[in-house]
């Protein structure tokens, strides 16, 4: 059984188990034109983190109605959050659970002038701890991804690229991040520890990018590199800086960029 819905006006329970332990999931969805973009991978990720998580996934009609409004709002995005909802004694769960399901609708507008210029990115100190069980999927713990943000106030930077502790690059702070080698476009693999994008996931089923594994170190290295996700877009890279700020690469941008343009069909990017 579902609780009942909050509106972003309600309290949650001081016992959610989503507020006292991060114990849940949240999408973050692109709505254009009343509709979600890429609805069927969110509601797969978000069945997958449920899997993993042994929280009963929401009914589709459920999942659907958080979407449905107003069709005349061109952009908004959908922040849906699920928790275990509440019960239980300390981290064992309640002998029933009763997932809590809050969403949110807000007005958006993308950034289009960082498609068009590109972006100045840096490395950061932090890096991500591996935890296979939680790889991919977008539970509520983003505490890595927090700490991470702290190390750079410059509004001229536009992400911060996480490694883990192998040294390998696995992300963003909020977006997935894209390559370019011998003409191929890559992003890392997912199996350890970072969030699976939804138009990460588009692009490979699409067969327009492959997974593989980028030493940090050999980033400034790559032929062309783009920060993307599924809210925002694909934002070419033209600048990587250490995390002390100094040069570490620069790239042209391309009047042709075909990532791009496949990635922001998908978005309905005209």
């Amino acid at each position: 059984m579902l609780s009942p819905g909050l509106s972003d006006e309600q309290a949650v329970p001081f016992d959610d188990r989503g507020l006292a332990y991060g114990d849940g999931l949240f999408e973050t969805v692109l709505l254009r034109d009343g509709g979600p973009v890429l609805w069927r991978y969110h509601t797969s990720r978000l069945a997958k983190g449920c899997r993993r998580l042994n929280i009963p996934l929401p009914s589709q009609a459920a999942l659907d109605a958080t979407w449905q409004g107003d069709p005349t709002a061109e952009l908004e995005v959908l922040k849906l959050i699920l928790t275990r909802g509440s019960g239980g004694r300390g981290y064992a769960q309640p002998d029933q659970v009763t997932p809590r399901l809050v969403s949110r609708r807000t007005p958006f507008q993308p950034s289009a002038e960082r498609w068009q210029q590109g972006v100045t990115v840096r490395l950061c100190d932090l890096r991500l701890g591996h935890q296979p069980r939680l790889a991919g999927i977008k539970h509520l713990n983003r505490l890595e991804n927090v700490l991470a943000r702290q190390e750079w106030s410059d509004a001229t930077i536009a992400e911060g690229v996480l490694a883990d502790t192998h040294g390998l690059v696995v992300e963003a702070t909020s977006m997935n991040v894209f390559w370019q080698q011998a003409g191929q476009v890559l992003t890392p693999l997912l199996d350890q520890c970072g969030v699976a994008g939804t138009l990460r996931a588009a692009l490979i089923e699409q067969g327009a990018v492959a997974q593989s594994s980028l030493p940090l170190q050999q980033l400034g290295a790559v032929e062309r590199l783009w920060v993307a996700n599924s809210v925002q877009g694909v934002w070419p890279v033209t600048s990587l800086l250490a995390a002390n700020g100094s040069l570490i690469q620069r790239w042209p941008l391309s009047k042709l960029d075909s990532f791009q343009r496949l990635a922001h069909q998908l978005l309905g990017v005209a």
